[in-house]
């Protein structure tokens, strides 16, 4: 399972990053047994965009093969374009690596 947490930083101990569109950068986290097997950073660079942000954000995360997201916020365009593609999207808070945590343990509530 691929999950997609929007992110601060570069780093698992990042925060989450406050918007999703316009999050600096993605970490795509392959989980297997309840264990993060690989871990991919990926830089926001759509984030500067002057207009459909949300969208274009969204088709990269699904181009990824994401399955699940872990955000604080979604607007309601890129809301859109995942649940077209079956992304369940998580709220989230704190570090990624705790939403992984919480994720795995089925503590985090879908949006």
């Amino acid at each position: 399972m691929k999950i997609a947490l929007s992110s601060s930083g570069k780093s698992i101990n990042s925060n989450l990053g406050e918007t999703f569109g316009r999050c600096p950068y993605f970490l795509i986290v392959e989980i297997e047994n309840k264990e993060i097997k690989k871990m991919e950073v990926v830089e926001n660079i759509i984030r500067n965009q002057t207009g459909g942000v949300g969208v274009s954000v969204a088709q990269m995360i699904v181009e990824k093969g994401v399955d699940v997201l872990i955000t604080k916020n979604v607007g309601p365009r890129a809301l859109d374009v995942l649940e077209q593609f079956k992304v369940d999207i998580f709220n989230g808070s704190g570090s990624a690596e705790e939403n992984i945590q919480k994720f795995i343990e089925g503590k985090l509530k879908k949006l």
